[in-house]
């Protein structure tokens, strides 16, 4: 079985086109093709139907695309357990951050865990969390870095980092900021039923975040105007700042400003921090100490959020 004829195959499985497979495996197309044509001639059937805008498995394809993920997995994890085994600080992570507070994260983190593991390359892609929690169970990423509750979580491995409340930020100017309270304080609780005539700035549909917020007003009296709808919790807490309206946000993006009240709600949402992989998988040394210097990372900043 050559492995690299496997990882040939799943390159064309993944970019749906032969030229764009070639491209990212450095090879002529010909001699992809050449591979592939061998490859078919063996098994006696086609792998791919061909056209010229999409390259997608047959049947067979399929079979062999599934099997050959879980053939180059058993390998990865063999050569892995034989580095820890050995003390043989090198290989590949391919880790998955949230837009926003994963690229903060990465570059906080990431110089602590060269300085160990010089010659481990890190591959970091932002994907949102349910694309993240797909590529994690293709095996496609070998860590996720993500922020959920536990009913949307997946069967693949969560390791908790750390909790994070979900809180209402009210700008200065709203009839009930004076209720509120700063960063640092004991923040009161309140229903967001005494906002429903409010205009509000909300994280877009589809995400983690979203589905929460939908979560908490399905049994409220609760049905405000939304103003914004943005893929960014700093764009949520400047609406706020900015006196413009109002919002629920994860506390790691309040910040301590005099013109903007917090309150918990009610029904205390809390999500976690977690670091994910595929289930069923090796977690290499490496893996694990990076998840350790993300865990220190998140408790010290939600510390110094609160104090």
């Amino acid at each position: 079985m050559d492995l690299k004829q496997l990882e040939y195959m799943i390159k064309i499985a993944e970019e749906n086109n032969i030229t764009k497979a070639a491209e990212r495996l450095f090879i002529t197309q010909s001699a992809l093709n050449q591979q592939l044509l061998k490859l078919e001639k063996e098994l006696g059937t086609q792998l791919f139907v061909r056209s010229r805008t999409n390259w997608h498995p047959t049947p067979a394809g399929e079979i062999y695309i599934e099997n050959a993920k879980k053939m180059v997995r058993i390998k990865k994890d063999t050569y892995n357990q034989i580095n820890d085994l050995l003390d043989i600080k090198k290989g590949k992570l391919r880790i998955g951050l949230t837009p926003e507070r994963g690229p903060e994260m990465f570059a906080s983190i990431y110089p602590a865990f060269y300085k160990k593991y010089p010659n481990v390359k890190v591959e970091p892609i932002e994907l949102p969390v349910k694309q993240q929690q797909h590529e994690i169970s293709m095996a496609n990423l070998d860590i996720g870095f993500l922020t959920l509750q536990d009913s949307q979580k997946s069967k693949d491995e969560y390791i908790y980092l750390c909790s994070e409340d979900i809180i209402l930020a009210v700008p200065e100017a709203h009839h009930l900021a004076h209720l509120g309270g700063k960063l640092g304080d004991k923040l009161p609780e309140i229903s967001l039923e005494l906002f429903k005539n409010d205009t509000f700035a909300l994280m877009q549909k589809g995400s983690t975040l979203r589905e929460i917020y939908d979560h908490l007003t399905t049994d409220e009296d609760f049905n405000p105007t939304i103003l914004l709808e943005t893929r960014s919790c700093h764009n949520l807490y400047h609406m706020a700042a900015e006196g413009i309206c109002c919002t629920i946000i994860p506390m790691a993006y309040a910040q301590p400003n005099s013109s903007v009240s917090y309150f918990l709600i009610n029904q205390k949402p809390v999500w976690e921090v977690c670091a994910s992989y595929k289930k069923g998988t090796y977690l290499s040394n490496p893996a694990k100490d990076l998840i350790k210097i993300a865990s220190y990372y998140w408790s010290n900043k939600l510390k110094k959020i609160c104090n």
